[in-house]
């Protein structure tokens, strides 16, 4: 959103308050507390008829520094979001006659006093970002002020279609030379967010859009810090846009609050974020594998879903979950957690079946319901859904016709919903697919009172956590999923999530691996996606290429909109060996399922620092410029590259940096930094292995939950510093594990098991060796 016509002027309509100096600076219990006038005063006369910003900082958690402005503090403050890892009093304040500082562990801020307005952000002997002059200013606007950044000049308009309010707050960071901003939700544009307008508003716009599901204002930079901007409601980015030495967010009202949050590396970023706001929740092996859809508006019925799961079986396609996408409800009531009796009579006797095939099963819901849905009126009766002012229920006829929308603000509103779910689960439902949370109104009343604005953004927070409390209560911690849409800060606390309606091209391959990407740059540890895309029919080309990139992510979807993705129905199966779509669904997903014992421990990693299962190559190469743009490529966890052909001649350029690397296809071995340009057939794709790497291989390949502690491969990569490294490796059927040890010996390499269990061991490209708890020695 911008204010400015220029450096020099505000534009027409818009009065600019902003903070011209330090005028004192005093302590106020564990905070510190800035008086800032919006003049230099000079004299006495000038302390009148002037508005006075006060800014306060203090810390919430160690590393971590919230900065507060308000130009009147009598008003009811915005409850921003949940931290839940906040603790009292982290800082420690210091005030001297040249100013302040707030020190939080590793991170100090330094207010100057007097003018000009200087507010600094320190860390290791340098300055990480700064707040000058005219960085902080209260807006004042007539009724008709442009303040909009698209389309130019257009008054009253913003760039998420909202009214612009009479006053607004805003705040600026400096970017430096060189310095790059990502983050900011799941964004479909360039992964590097500079020279971008990015307005935090959840929208259902596909992936070919501005507009994002999971809206995040949060981001980092490759400076070694990130911040948080602590509003759920509409927050406006200005990354480089207006200032464009500086990121500037603004949001409605008399206050805007935000937290600097220091690193150093990316990865410490979000440890701290994650550490704050939430970590992502541990989720089932069995999740890992491969899901199956009956797609949205495709005609099935048990018949049908038997007929894809046992040609999935018959074709030796391991196949993990199966879902069934809105039509498992009946037409016109969703979401009444009803079966379709016409169609699925005896849905507790087919879900039975389903489980005695060792699979798992989801089903769609979204907070909407239907005016004919029988629970419609229970609802209304209740008090249970949203109202308009006038006290009438809120509904219209997109999606479902005369649908209403769950008032999750509403304690037994909460219960009454989750208590539907139980009935469904008792049925045999094992994960959710929660769609929508994106379409809310801001015309309406809560029940406990919340801003409309806020609740936007923020709805989605509650519903999944609705949904993922109950699922946690019926299958235990660590064991419960969700397959979500929308999201905001927090969300990553309820995995897992997919990247929304994409459509069926190489484009939109490529589009979805930004907004993964970006996400996971917000903090949020899982993704997935819909292989092929959701929208229209992909050729066999797109689709193939598509398995290997899905099969190769966090959580991996066959789904559709108006086309099945069983993948016999892509090519006839003629074309040469391992190429169809068949055999290239069994290769990837196979090779999925033997990265079990690797790829499980990666999402504990996720679950205990935060650090995200698909890492964007930023984030593990943070001091290699090379990687500064980089968005068709990634790490699956630490040790495996992996870069998706994006075409049908299977042509691909990709970067691997300094180190050696090594083919976990084909034992090749190259030295980096070198970009390489290849050409793969369908049943390919560059996965390569970062030096020193020590993979664990399962041995089984049919199902993603099996004990990986049963006779496990254990391969050592070449390259790495030589240490000692100690290998755990898990059994995630009752939680157990085991330790492997790896050593230098006379120029030898040496694994030692922790008990006489057999293992295999070996050196990438080497020949295999049998060991126990006896040493193994590898050349």
């Amino acid at each position: 959103m911008k204010f400015t016509d220029g450096f020099w002027h505000t534009r027409p309509g818009v009065t600019a308050l902003y903070a011209q100096e330090a005028y004192d600076i005093e302590q106020v219990g564990s905070a510190l507390r800035v008086s800032a006038p919006t003049k230099t005063i000079e004299r006495r006369g000038d302390v009148l008829n002037r508005a006075l910003l006060t800014v306060t900082l203090s810390s919430p958690l160690e590393g971590i520094i919230r900065v507060r402005v308000e130009q009147h503090t009598g008003g009811t403050a915005n409850p921003g979001f949940d931290l839940v890892g906040a603790e009292p009093d982290a800082g420690t304040i210091v005030i001297d006659e040249t100013g302040g500082t707030l020190t939080a562990g590793p991170l100090t801020a330094r207010i100057e006093q007097g003018s000009p307005w200087n507010l600094s952000f320190e860390a290791d002997g340098h300055t990480l970002t700064s707040s000058g002059h005219k960085s902080i200013g209260h807006m004042d606007l007539a009724p008709h002020a442009p303040i909009a950044a698209e389309p130019a000049g257009v008054a009253g308009v913003t760039t998420t279609g909202l009214a612009p309010a009479s006053a607004y707050t805003h705040a600026q960071l400096s970017l430096g030379v060189g310095e790059l901003v990502y983050g900011l939700g799941e964004r479909f544009g360039p992964l590097t967010k500079n020279g971008q307008t990015v307005d935090i508003w959840n929208a259902d716009g596909g992936t070919s859009s501005e507009q994002s599901y999971k809206n995040v204002p949060f981001y980092l930079t490759n400076r070694g810090y990130g911040v948080l901007v602590n509003h759920p409601e509409h927050v406006s980015f200005e990354v480089g846009t207006e200032a464009v030495e500086r990121v500037q967010f603004s949001v409605a009202g008399p206050a805007i609050e935000y937290l600097v949050i220091y690193g150093p590396t990316p990865k410490d970023v979000l440890e701290r974020y994650t550490r704050l706001t939430g970590r992502p929740a541990k989720v089932p092996a069995w999740s890992y594998g491969l899901w199956l859809s009956t797609s949205f508006t495709t005609q099935y019925d048990e018949a049908t879903v038997n007929s894809f799961i046992d040609g999935m079986a018959e074709r030796d396609l391991p196949l993990s979950v199966f879902h069934f996408d809105c039509f498992w409800m009946r037409e016109f009531n969703w979401t009444d957690f009803e079966w379709d009796p016409r169609v699925f009579p005896d849905p507790e006797g087919m879900l039975a079946r389903l489980h005695e095939k060792n699979l798992h099963v989801s089903a769609w819901i979204n907070p909407y319901i239907g005016q004919r849905a029988g629970i419609f009126a229970e609802a209304k009766e209740a008090g249970y859904l949203v109202k308009k002012a006038n006290g009438d229920v809120w509904q219209w006829d997109l999606w479902q016709a005369g649908m209403a929308l769950v008032d999750f603000t509403n304690p037994a509103a909460t219960r009454w919903f989750q208590d539907k779910l139980r009935g469904l689960f008792a049925q045999g439902v094992d994960a959710i697919k929660t769609d929508f949370g994106e379409r809310i109104p801001t015309d309406v009343v809560w029940h406990d009172g919340s801003s409309p604005d806020v609740m936007h953004n923020w709805y989605t927070q509650l519903y999944n956590k609705a949904v993922f409390e109950v699922l946690q209560e019926h299958r235990g911690e660590g064991d419960a999923v969700l397959f979500a849409r929308s999201a905001t800060v927090g969300g990553q606390m309820q995995p897992v999530h997919w990247g929304g309606d994409n459509s069926s091209s190489f484009e939109s391959m490529a589009e979805t691996l930004r907004g993964g990407l970006s996400l996971a740059f917000s903090g949020f540890g899982y993704w997935s996606h819909d292989i092929g895309g959701f929208e229209g029919m992909p050729d066999a080309a797109v689709f193939k290429r598509w398995l290997a990139f899905g099969l190769l992510s966090s959580h991996s979807r066959l789904h559709g909109s108006t086309s099945y993705r069983v993948p016999w129905l892509f090519d006839d199966g003629t074309e040469e060996p391992g190429q169809s779509a068949v055999d290239v669904t069994r290769f990837f997903t196979k090779l999925k399922l033997a990265l079990m014992p690797y790829l499980y421990r990666v999402g504990l990693e996720a679950h205990a620092t935060g650090t995200p299962f698909m890492r964007p190559m930023q984030l593990e190469f943070p001091g290699d410029p090379a990687v500064d743009y980089l968005d068709k490529q990634y790490l699956l966890g630490g040790d495996l590259l992996v870069a998706p052909v994006f075409s049908e001649s299977g042509d691909v350029q990709y970067y691997l940096p300094a180190g050696t690397w090594t083919n976990y296809l084909t034992d090749e071995v190259v030295e980096g930094p070198v970009w390489r340009r290849e050409t793969h057939a369908f049943d390919s794709i560059p996965l390569w292995v970062r030096e020193g790497a020590v993979l664990v291989t399962g041995s089984r390949d049919d199902r993603p939950d099996y004990d990986y502690t049963d006779e496990p491969l254990i391969t050592v990569y070449p390259g790495g510093d030589g240490a000692d490294r100690v290998v755990i490796i898990d059994n995630p059927l009752d939680g157990s594990h085991r330790t492997v040890h790896i050593s230098t010996e006379l120029d030898q390499t040496v694994v030692t098991g922790d008990s006489a269990v057999p293992f295999r061991a070996r050196l990438a490209g080497g020949t295999t060796v049998v060991a126990t708890d006896r040493k193994a020695l590898l050349r």
